[in-house]
């Protein structure tokens, strides 16, 4: 955010630019305009020219003739066009001059009108930062100053508090005008004109606004310049052909200065609100704002914080950028979607299809800024009503997430620095010997001939293949890591990737039509252009014959941000707009070509200044299709780089993070966050990635891992070993029950990951979600559920044998021993011993589980035990899909067998609603029924007599031999 320090009380602005070395980050505010300001008149506000007259006539009496020259200058300069100060963050003197010295009457009365402002309404309207914002230029920007002061320990004050900015628009401040408004077959067009040039260049005076209802719970508006195309966001979005006939939203369109207010039908709900401040639309600078109507804002990925977003004055950048997790700085993805929940527990969804850099500015009114650079103006409000709806509607225009395969969701082990294949392959074997699951075995950079792409180091891996093939034979996985980064140094002919790139000119080239070279792991390099289909083909034949050496199972795509050690290229960068726009984001290091390449870099589809936050989903679409045709099942991919509809193509890692208990914690909002942003093959380095984890913290990490849908151990170079035999028999053991417990529950998982893929629903998934009228949910970010109906509390904090969790109102089971504990929405202190992660079962639910085994290939064909969390009135219902794990689009084509079951008065069914031979080979063995309140006296399975126990002091009834096939409806009661 925007932080200000005062050097003169009344004169001096400081951005945060100035005050601190690098801090990324900024605000902006804005303040409510009414509908009758006019913008047409080209006149300082408050009737200034006016008042000058009026006191220049009494102080013509005075003085004479001098004064009246001073008159007939201030007559002309009032004339002039208010918005004709320097460019942005130049800092000089304006042309436009600002009187000082004289406290007429207008000058006071817009000074009162400016005071009316309370601050948490205040849009800045001077974010640029290494400015020294003084009242001269934020005057000549036609805008309020009143400095604010610094609290009275302003050098050790919390980074984003009290960022109150001191430049901030007027209420009649000059904006857009609604000249027309026409009927469409999807909703309305409307002319938007304004006679008065803003500050920053290239002014865009008349735009294009277009409102489209295209479903009941969706609305889309589209403001563009109809006299020139610009850059759009090349993903496919759902196309409307007709007008939405119900629709759950209402619309209302001011004209003068032209807003846009969209309310919930049923509540009156206020979603969307730009009228709180002026829209701006120039070449190299879009900007509006909305008010919300609560702070319980989440999503605007990809930044490290807390899952619910800081209000207080807190400037989230976005762009691209290869950077380990850091608080207020833009990291490896761009997300511009949020969810935010309403008053009553109703929830709706905002995205900016929009891929430029940007800054997203959240005040404490509360309010939100969008500031891009580039683009148009395309965004959809989701009208949910709860979070669950919000995001299944707005997968429905991003895609919804693939269907992973199986071994995708066992234990993944990695670490850069194994240096030889054979030091991999020994741990590898010591888990096995240890009887330690673990269903993927991968290698980092280290594996590479001097670190370049599609090789593998002859003298230190020469037994690389054969450790691939060990692992096949064992049925387990193998994935290598690939940066899109090619070598371009090596002798020519000696390189097939970069000469064959060459020759069908696959790499993006620089501002003079060359190839750009930057520099990273292999030295000097260039870059796929991945927005060229022909680059699609290129990378395809590369990965195949790579392949057939070593006969990898998918891909771990890096540094796709895509990430350079220089700043640029090897030959710089042209000075120009592009490279140095008007207006800067907060992005690290200050610029857009900061560690990755130029922003003047000419790619296929566009320049990279459009382009760059793109790469890393264009590189996974491109990989995805590649082991598509390769290894003809369903890919496997993660990536560092993500943008929306990432999770069609791969799953992501939240980055390089440290060994430290924080990030322990803070993985979890991450897990959260991408799960709302339709990428929900996601976890966290288990155990850090940078620094040595005490053995403690490993194993509580791995606990928490083992419920990250995406679970790898992975740590760097130079650092001591974590996998689990790294460690004391006694953490060994904890971290080896952890894992078979996630190894027990994959039907569970694997389900949810069904759900996520047809229906757009979330697999880790934050309380609130559920228990949407129970405020005290809308925060937490220490506990989560699978899915409905298991709550996960892991500890978090060292040294310690138990947790503190809430639990919402209702009936919950230790999930270990079927105990009931009832609720009604408390903190409850539960015993948390080091090999135990606390797992509860929500009251209603039916879980199917597996007997665990060192891989999921054995485990998936256990008989399944099937676990009843039984409701007051003795009910619970489930389900499980199931197919053989690994095909592409079985449920496109009907390849599943999908199964429901359901408890009530004392009598389970099952019922096969979807049939596949699949399920012919799985049985039920068992179930047992939590919350059973009387011992039976007999049990029937399908009208059999069946043996059974029940533990009184538990309330828990278990049927035992049951050897049901799955494929079959079959019953279960008790009387």
């Amino acid at each position: 955010m925007v932080s200000y320090k005062r050097l003169n009380p009344e004169d001096v602005q400081f951005s945060s630019g100035v005050l601190s070395e690098v801090r990324p980050v900024q605000e902006e505010v804005a303040v409510p305009e009414p509908e009758e300001a006019s913008l047409l008149p080209r006149r300082p506000p408050c009737s200034v020219t006016t008042g000058l007259l009026v006191i220049g006539c009494l102080l013509l009496l005075l003085c004479g003739g001098w004064l009246m020259g001073t008159v007939f200058w201030l007559h002309g300069s009032s004339n002039q066009q208010p918005h004709k100060p320097p460019p942005p963050a130049s800092g000089q003197t304006p042309d436009s001059k600002v009187q000082t010295g004289v406290d007429d009457a207008a000058a006071a009365a817009r000074r009162d009108a400016c005071s009316q402002t309370p601050a948490e309404w205040r849009f800045d309207c001077y974010p640029e930062r290494s400015v020294v914002v003084t009242r001269e230029l934020c005057e000549a920007r036609n805008c309020c100053f009143i400095p604010v002061s610094p609290p009275s320990s302003s050098a050790t004050r919390p980074s984003g508090k009290n960022g109150v900015p001191w430049c901030f628009y007027s209420q009649d401040f000059p904006s857009y005008s609604l000249v027309s408004l026409n009927d469409t077959v999807l909703g309305q067009k409307g002319k938007l004109v304004k006679d008065v040039k803003t500050y920053y260049p290239g002014d865009i005076l008349t735009v294009e606004a277009e409102i489209r209802y295209e479903t009941d719970t969706r609305l889309r508006v589209r403001i563009t310049d109809p006299s020139s195309s610009r850059f759009e966001v090349p993903i496919t979005v759902p196309p409307a052909t007709k007008k939405a006939e119900n629709p759950d939203y209402v619309v209302e369109i001011s004209k003068q200065p032209f807003s846009l207010v969209v309310k919930r039908k049923s509540t009156g709900a206020v979603l969307l609100n730009t009228a709180v401040a002026p829209l701006f639309y120039a070449d190299q600078f879009l900007q509006f704002s909305t008010s919300l109507p609560s702070e319980f804002v989440y999503g605007l990925g990809e930044h490290r914080s807390t899952f619910l977003h800081d209000f207080s004055w807190n400037t989230l950048t976005m762009w691209a950028r290869d950077v380990p997790p850091t608080e207020k700085t833009n990291l490896y993805g761009v997300h511009p979607f949020y969810l935010a929940m309403e008053d009553g527990g109703n929830a709706h969804g905002f995205f900016l299809l929009n891929s430029n850099a940007m800054d997203v500015v959240l005040q404490p009114s509360p309010a939100l800024t969008w500031r891009t650079i580039g683009g148009i103006l395309d965004f959809y409000v989701f009208l949910g009503p709860n979070p669950g709806s919000v995001i299944e509607q707005y997968l429905e225009v991003i895609g919804r997430p693939a269907m992973p395969i199986y071994w995708a969701l066992g234990y993944h082990l990695c670490r850069w620095g194994y240096s030889t294949s054979n030091n991999t392959w020994e741990v590898v074997k010591s888990l096995r010997n240890y009887g330690i699951p673990q269903d993927v075995q991968w290698n980092d950079i280290d594996y590479m001939d001097k670190s370049m792409d599609f090789t593998y180091d002859l003298t230190k891996f020469d037994t690389l293949p054969d450790l691939v093939k060990d692992l096949h034979a064992h049925n387990q996985r193998y994935v290598v890591m690939m940066d899109p980064a090619i070598s371009s140094t090596q002798p020519e002919g000696s390189y097939w990737p970069f000469d064959e790139g060459l020759k069908r000119g696959v790499f993006i080239k620089d501002a003079d039509g060359k190839t750009l070279i930057g520099k990273v792991w292999p030295g000097l390099t260039a870059y796929p252009d991945f927005s060229d289909e022909v680059t699609h083909e290129w990378w395809y034949d590369n990965l195949q014959k790579f392949h057939e050496k070593v006969p990898f199972d998918g891909l771990w795509i890096d540094m796709n941000e895509p990430s350079n050690f220089l700043d640029g290229s090897t030959n710089g960068c042209p000075s120009n707009s592009l490279e140095n726009p008007p207006y800067t984001p907060g992005v690290l290091g200050g610029l857009l070509r900061a560690k990755t390449v130029c922003a003047t870099a000419q790619q296929k589809m566009s320049i990279h200044y459009n382009m760059h936050s793109l790469y890393g989903l264009m590189e996974a679409k491109a990989s995805a299709s590649a082991l598509k045709r390769i290894v003809a099942k369903r890919p496997f991919l993660i990536s560092r780089s993500t943008f929306p509809s990432q999770g069609m193509y791969s799953g992501h890692w939240l980055g390089d993070n440290r060994s430290l208990w924080k990030d322990l914690y803070t993985s979890i909002a991450g897990m959260l966050t991408f799960n709302l942003l339709g990428i929900p093959l996601v976890g966290a380095d288990v155990c850090g990635f940078s620094e040595e984890p005490e053995e403690e913290l490993c194993v509580r990490w791995t606990q928490l891992g083992a419920f990250y849908p995406f679970t790898r151990n992975h740590n760097a170079i130079d650092m001591k070993p974590q996998d689990p035999t790294a460690f004391s028999p006694m953490a060994r053991t904890a971290m080896k029950q952890a894992l078979l417990l996630r190894y027990s529950l994959f039907p569970v998982l694997y389900t949810l990951f069904h759900h996520a893929h047809v229906h757009g629903h979330t697999v880790a998934r934050p309380l609130m979600f559920e228990f949407t009228s129970d405020v005290k949910t809308y925060g937490i970010d220490k506990q989560f559920l699978w899915g409905k109906s298991l709550l996960v509390t892991p500890v978090l904090d060292p040294g310690v044998d138990y947790v503190v969790g809430y639990f919402p109102e209702g009936l919950w089971y230790d999930y270990y021993t079927g105990i009931s504990m009832r609720s009604k929405g408390e903190e409850v202190k539960l015993q948390a011993p080091l090999d135990k992660i606390n797992l509860h079962l929500r009251e209603g639910f039916v879980i199917p589980i597996q007997t665990p085994n060192l891989t999921l290939w054995v485990s998936s064909g256990q008989p399944l035990h099937l676990v009843s969390a039984l409701s007051d009135d003795g009910s619970a219902s489930g389900d499980l899909f199931w197919d053989d794990g690994e095909s592409i689009d079985t449920y496109e084509t009907d390849q599943y067998a999908y199964i429901i079951f359901n408890v009530t008065q004392k009598v389970m069914t099952s019922q096969v609603l979807h049939s596949n031979v699949e399920a012919t080979y799985i049985t039920v063995e068992s179930a047992s029924f939590y919350g059973v309140k009387e011992k039976p006296n007999k049990v029937l399975v399908n009208s059999q007599d069946a043996p059974f126990t029940y533990r009184e002091n538990q309330q828990v009834l278990v049927v035992t031999e049951l050897g049901l096939n799955l494929s079959r409806n079959f019953t279960i009661s008790w009387m």
